[in-house]
């Protein structure tokens, strides 16, 4: 059980049954604002929204108030849409979770499979690491670029296959190219075509920079200056690597709403992308070479134990946000908190949220 995963069900058992629920999330959410928080929270039981609200900001410089419309870069929780992509290619057969990854890419580094990706048990180096030390942050990489830098400086590997969980961007960049080798489509227009219009989120895409300044209910990420102040995170060029690393596929970059997110977590409890044989094995843990579990499926944290049964989520941490959605899937609950100035009171919410569902 992971630290968040283990937090939530202690503040679950711990709280006082005598208390309102409800009051207690509303009691959250008011602290949270008095706390400075921005960002937006949506609730849902069986598809139905029981309360979303934003507080904050769309922009702190300019003023502008948060709606709860308004469009978040996701981070992290763009994973399990690569993760998806990769499903949807096995199920048209273009390729297999045990595929060795140098039947597709030109790395230096053997015997890992798709498989190890997508549970993020491969052993990779962190390729951030390497492109912040040797790529030139004037230019914007990708992922041609990226796999360049992992062949050029071939760091060692941390552990053969198999061996241990390690959580690596590193993998979901291969995953996004092997997707494009097998397919010969691009992985952009892919989770379009496959995921993003046939499920009607309107407002979701991989965007570059230029795209999202273009959008008036971008919220943009934010971070404290020296002064105290919250400013657009961009301004931290040589820390965000959001700017440098902007044409990465794979890891991150998904920009969505939490009603669009919501349409996604609602289409999991379906067969319209892939059939429920393939959900149930990205939904359940990894086993490791030595018979262990790692919490870990295809692009979510798995929980068989919590609260409401069986829960699985993904956070997202990017230089000014902090995402996450959580999904109690035996009971068909959802939680989505979306917070475009890197605050702490993230968790708390999401605590609050997961006893409110206790009454509503």
């Amino acid at each position: 059980m992971s630290k968040l995963s283990t937090l939530i069900v202690l503040f679950f058992l711990l709280i006082n049954p005598g208390f309102s629920q409800q009051k207690i999330l509303e009691s959250a959410l008011n602290q949270a604002e008095s706390n400075g928080f921005s960002g937006v929270i949506l609730v849902a039981e069986d598809g139905k929204i029981l309360m979303e609200k934003a507080i904050g900001k769309r922009s702190f410089e300019q003023n502008i108030l948060l709606f709860p419309s308004d469009i978040f870069e996701l981070a992290s929780v763009s994973k399990q849409f690569t993760a998806m992509i990769v499903m949807m290619c096995r199920e048209k057969k273009m390729l297999s979770f045990d595929d060795p990854v140098e039947k597709y890419l030109d790395i230096p580094y053997k015997g890992i499979t798709i498989r190890h990706l997508l549970t993020h048990t491969s052993g990779l180096p962190d390729y951030q690491a390497i492109m912040d030390e040797h790529w030139d942050k004037s230019k914007v990489a990708g992922n041609p670029e990226i796999l360049e830098y992992l062949n050029r400086y071939a760091p060692q590997k941390i552990f053969d296959p198999g061996e241990q969980y390690l959580y690596s961007n590193t993998g979901y960049v291969l995953l996004a190219s092997i997707v494009e080798k097998a397919s010969k489509k691009d992985f952009i227009e892919l989770a379009k075509e496959w995921i993003f219009k046939p499920l009607g989120m309107k407002d979701t895409d991989i965007r570059t920079l230029e795209e999202k300044a273009a959008i008036p209910n971008f919220a943009a990420g934010h971070l404290l200056d020296s002064l105290g102040n919250y400013v657009n995170a961009n301004k931290f060029h040589s820390s965000d690597y959001t700017v440098w690393l902007g044409n990465r596929k794979g890891p991150g970059r998904v920009s969505s709403t939490a009603q669009d997110l919501l349409r996604w977590d609602q289409a999991l409890y379906t067969q319209k992308l892939v059939k429920k044989e393939t959900l149930e094995e990205a939904f359940s843990p990894y086993i490791l070479n030595d018979g262990t579990r790692s919490y870990y499926g295809f692009g979510w944290e798995v929980e068989p134990k919590s609260p409401f049964g069986k829960m699985i989520l993904h956070t997202g941490d990017n230089p000014g946000y902090k995402t996450i959605l959580v999904r109690f899937i035996e009971e068909n609950k959802t939680i989505i908190v979306l917070n475009n100035n890197y605050h702490p009171d993230q968790i708390k919410l999401v605590e609050a949220a997961t006893l409110s569902l206790r009454k509503w």
